[in-house]
């Protein structure tokens, strides 16, 4: 296995704009670092635990995928299109009131019908590691490496929107326009349209 190309292909997975990184940016913009940071601590474990469980169950869960795989493209496009309705919606009167968004169960939750993590959860296994490595052991080792460059991918996505956060909350409705956009077509997306 080229380590290299597989530490690299986590990491451009992991930090590449999807609905859980627009969330922390969001979140961040709107809520601050502290609740961007329950949020991600939410995102992290469910990863976490989506990654354990495709070391565990892969071969049941591939043969599934095909059926399961609309449910969960649809499912899970009906909720980023709610998040992208709550972050629309934010204006600065109505952040300190608002509990939505930025919390850990909300970061948890949306891992588990986020399409974009749970394919990668459930293809990174069988395509870079398992022809490699079959000991249960180095297999929850390499899930533990992923979810550690994931937890990096989303506190980077925190660090990023507390470095712009001055400069953004000036423009703070276009922010909220712009990333309820981008996460209206990762919605498109991810329904196969």
């Amino acid at each position: 296995m080229n380590i290299t190309f597989f530490l690299f292909y986590c990491l451009l997975i992991t930090i590449t704009p999807g609905p859980t990184n627009i969330v922390i940016f969001s979140t961040v913009q709107n809520y601050g670092v502290k609740k961007a940071v329950e949020f991600c601590y939410g995102a992290i474990l469910a990863f976490a635990i989506i990654l354990v469980l495709s070391v565990l169950l892969n071969s049941f869960l591939t043969s599934l995928l095909p059926e399961v795989l609309f449910y969960m493209q649809i499912i899970g496009s009906l909720y980023i299109l709610y998040l992208a309705y709550l972050i629309f919606n934010m204006d600065s009167t109505s952040i300190s009131n608002s509990t939505e968004i930025g919390t850990f169960k909300i970061g948890f939750f949306i891992q588990f019908i986020n399409p974009k993590a749970l394919i990668f959860c459930l293809t990174v296994f069988p395509s870079f590691i398992m022809p490699y490595y079959t000991n249960l052991f180095q297999l929850l080792t390499f899930a533990l490496l992923i979810t550690i460059i994931a937890g990096i991918a989303f506190f980077s996505w925190v660090l990023f929107g507390k470095l712009l956060k001055t400069f953004l909350q000036k423009y703070q409705k276009l922010v909220n326009i712009l990333m309820s956009i981008f996460l209206v077509y990762c919605a498109y997306m991810i329904s196969d349209l």
